[in-house]
């Protein structure tokens, strides 16, 4: 689950991580009036789930309320990679000495936690670490034994240099990790890390925030949960969500019914391995539930992309027959006009098969039969 830059810095500032004033608005006189109250040249951000806001024209300098009002009402009326501005973010433009990157996340690999750092914050993340990846330093943290203050100041000297510098880097990193902890992150990150003046001199600040949580922990944060933007779900995977199926929305023209996120996820490279392009990623489950299908094939049948589908069934816990009635239930409510490939096999395959040709239906055990088929299917 990802949140809004702004709701990233209303968790930070709660943990104590210095970040600026902010007021996050849906109308240009409101922005006007949070510049008047900040008093100061402010930056109009907007606030949606993707980004490349800056590049799409989302971010803006405004030196007085008017200006603030008149970048607002530009920006609310933005659509940027598909989704529209539905609110700004305002807060005071900083004059900023210096941008580092700070991050923890999880690495897969070593199956603990890794803090990464860099000098050469305010950049996109991923070409840094393609193309210098020496200037990002990788500092690994134990999930349980948490951080290794020594060794984490020493590399902490090597991105911040100033001993006073280190000591404020020190002191976030630890509320970073806290958070993380406590609210079940996927990753917690600022870029940039800025360095900005001060009335005592210089002090690291969070010029933006962004957070991501993981989604099978968040049935112990109702707080969170609640603060979900339905801009982050498709209409498909609203309705999955509902229905209780696992369900992702892609670009391709195959729409896919698979039992299983392992045979969900080879059944969409297989897919493109024959030439065609995956619409979704659907796992019904273990469960044989007929009703399932049911909701399943609605989904995927709502989606104008879609030009043919394919049903993958590797009967185990779910039973094959079950799935074969649940697809002739859902030919009940559906008037389906598209092509429909199904293969079946496992536990009680062959009841399975023989509901499908009684109804006039075909079905296949190899899995290759089936995904040639359904890509000529889609390429008429």
């Amino acid at each position: 689950m990802n949140i809004h830059e702004y709701q990233g810095k209303e968790i930070f500032a709660k943990y104590g991580i210095p970040v600026h004033d902010q007021a996050v608005v849906t109308t240009p006189d409101a922005a006007r009036q949070a510049a008047e109250r900040m008093g100061t040249t402010v930056v109009v951000k907007a606030q949606v789930l993707v980004g490349g806001r800056g590049k799409a024209g989302g971010v803006k300098l405004a030196n007085t309320p008017e200006e603030a009002e008149a970048r607002a009402r530009d920006i609310l009326g933005l659509t940027i990679k598909g989704i529209p501005v539905q609110k700004v973010m305002i807060t005071p433009a900083s004059e900023i000495l210096q941008e580092f990157y700070v991050s923890i996340t999880v690495n897969r690999t070593t199956k603990d936690l890794v803090l990464m750092m860099s000098k050469a914050g305010g950049v996109d993340i991923e070409d840094l670490a393609v193309n210098r990846p020496e200037e990002i330093i990788k500092f690994p943290i134990h999930p349980t034994d948490g951080i290794d203050t020594p060794a984490l100041e020493r590399a902490l000297t090597d991105v911040f240099g100033k001993p006073d510098l280190v000591n404020q880097a020190k002191d976030v990193v630890a509320k970073l990790y806290q958070a993380f902890m406590d609210l079940d992150c996927s990753l917690v990150e600022i870029n940039p890390y800025a360095l900005v003046p001060a009335d005592d001199g210089e002090k690291l600040v969070a010029l933006d925030a962004k957070v991501n949580f993981d989604d099978n922990a968040l049935f112990k944060h109702a707080d969170v949960e609640a603060i979900r933007s339905p801009e982050e779900l498709s209409a498909d995977e609203t309705a999955a969500k509902a229905a209780g199926l696992s369900f992702v929305s892609m670009d391709g023209y195959i729409g896919c019914m698979v039992n299983g996120a392992g045979l969900a996820m080879a059944t969409m490279d297989i897919i493109k391995l024959y030439g065609g392009d995956p619409a979704n990623f659907l796992d019904v489950g273990g469960s044989s539930n007929p009703e399932k299908v049911v909701n399943a094939l609605k989904i995927i049948t709502g989606n104008p992309k879609v030009r043919a589908i394919l049903i993958n069934i590797f009967g185990g816990i779910t039973r094959c027959d079950d799935i074969a009635t649940g697809i002739l239930e859902a030919l009940k409510q559906i008037d389906l006009k598209l092509p429909m490939v199904i293969r079946l096999i496992g536990t009680n395959d062959e009841e399975g098969r023989a509901i499908l040709k009684g109804a006039g239906l075909d079905s296949f055990e190899s899995l290759g039969d089936a995904v040639e088929r359904v890509v000529a299917a889609a390429k008429g």
